[in-house]
C-alpha cells in the first residue's frame, strides 16, 4: 500500500523566547510560547491566535517529542482549535518536525470537514521566531 497525500494548509506560526522547565524525569522540557501569525488554504484562511504553546520534550538518543496546542480564527470568525504531537528525530539524514494535527470545531459549520480526515504536517523553520507548518491531507 502507498500512501499518497495533498497539502491542505500552510501555517505561519510566530513563537517566542522558550521557557526551559530543565530535565523532568522523562526528559528536558521545553516550552515554547504561541504568539500569532497567519494561515491559508485552499478553503480556509485566517490568523493565527496567541497564547497557545509547545510543549518539546528532548529525549534520549537525539529524537524529541513536540505537542502542540493552539487556536485559529478564519476570516470569517470561525475558531478552530489544533492539536499537533509528534516527533523531530535528529539522527535522521532529513531531520525535520513530523507531526499529527488534529482539529477541532463546530461539527455543524463549514469547517467541520477539517475532523474527517487523517493529517500529517512537516515544521519548518522561518526565522528566528517563527515556524511554518504544512499540513497534507492523506488519501
Amino acid at each position: 500500500m502507498k500512501l499518497e497525500a495533498e497539502r491542505v494548509l500552510k501555517l505561519h506560526v510566530e513563537v517566542g523566547e522558550p521557557k526551559h522547565v530543565g530535565d523532568t524525569g522523562a526528559g528536558k522540557l521545553m516550552i515554547i510560547p504561541i504568539t500569532g501569525g497567519n494561515f491559508e488554504g485552499e478553503a480556509l484562511r485566517g490568523r493565527v491566535l496567541p497564547g497557545g504553546a509547545d510543549w518539546s520534550t528532548q529525549l534520549d538518543g537525539g529524537v524529541a517529542h513536540v505537542h502542540a496546542r493552539y487556536w485559529i480564527e478564519t476570516d470569517d470568525g470561525a475558531i478552530i482549535a489544533i492539536e499537533n504531537e509528534g516527533f523531530y528525530n535528529q539522527i535522521r539524514a532529513d531531520a525535520v518536525i513530523r507531526a499529527t494535527p488534529r482539529f477541532t470545531c463546530d461539527i455543524n459549520g463549514k469547517y467541520a470537514f477539517l475532523t474527517k480526515d487523517v493529517y500529517a504536517a512537516e515544521l519548518a523553520s522561518a526565522g528566528k521566531n517563527a515556524v511554518d507548518i504544512l499540513v497534507y491531507r492523506l488519501r
